[in-house]
């Protein structure tokens, strides 16, 4: 289930708040500039679909924000627990970072988590399939795959070379709990 933990920076071990209602996470992101919401595909998505078959699924929802944001890009990216290059990928993102553009990514299946380092405080978003998370360009986070990495995701690119991180160079991202799939913490 979806899950946002709200912590102030200096402490990791207990949350200031926390909530699994969507309706919430949703409204105690958008003061921060983050868009959550819930996409519902227009047919089954089977394992092992094509990249063509998952957006196919989401068309009209992909179609409307590209048209709102002018995405120039949108991919799919899936990642299962046998990549043989899966601790790479998981490490590539654990440190502070920010983009120059919008990191928008929507959950079609498994799950990942997305740390955001604003104004004294790390909201810690569990996405799920169905989520959708953006990200606005300049805000500092990490994202957590987990150690047996299972998901796929839709992204959506500005800039024709993609994804591209700035890293801060702060320890914030080692002091926070990493992700476990399907932890229940």
């Amino acid at each position: 289930m979806s899950r946002l933990r709200i912590f102030d920076d200096t402490d990791p071990s207990a949350p200031l708040s926390a909530t699994e209602d969507q309706a919430l996470i949703a409204e105690w992101l958008k003061p921060i500039g983050v868009r959550f919401e819930q996409w519902q595909a227009a047919a089954p998505v089977q394992p092992g679909a094509s990249p063509d078959e998952v957006m196919a699924a989401y068309r009209a929802d992909i179609d409307k924000l590209v048209a709102e944001n002018g995405f120039n890009s949108v991919d799919v990216v899936s990642i299962a627990p046998d990549n043989p290059n899966k601790d790479a990928a998981r490490a590539r993102f654990l440190d502070e970072h920010y983009h120059k553009e919008d990191e928008v990514r929507f959950f079609v299946a498994g799950s990942g988590l997305f740390s955001l380092h604003v104004d004294g405080k790390v909201y810690e978003v569990r996405c799920e399939a169905g989520d959708l998370i953006g990200v606005p360009d300049g805000t500092t986070h990490w994202f957590d795959m987990g150690p047996e990495p299972s998901f796929i995701a839709i992204r959506f690119f500005t800039h024709p070379d993609g994804w591209v991180g700035h890293f801060t160079g702060t320890d914030i991202a080692r002091r926070f709990p990493r992700y476990e799939a399907g932890q229940a913490g």
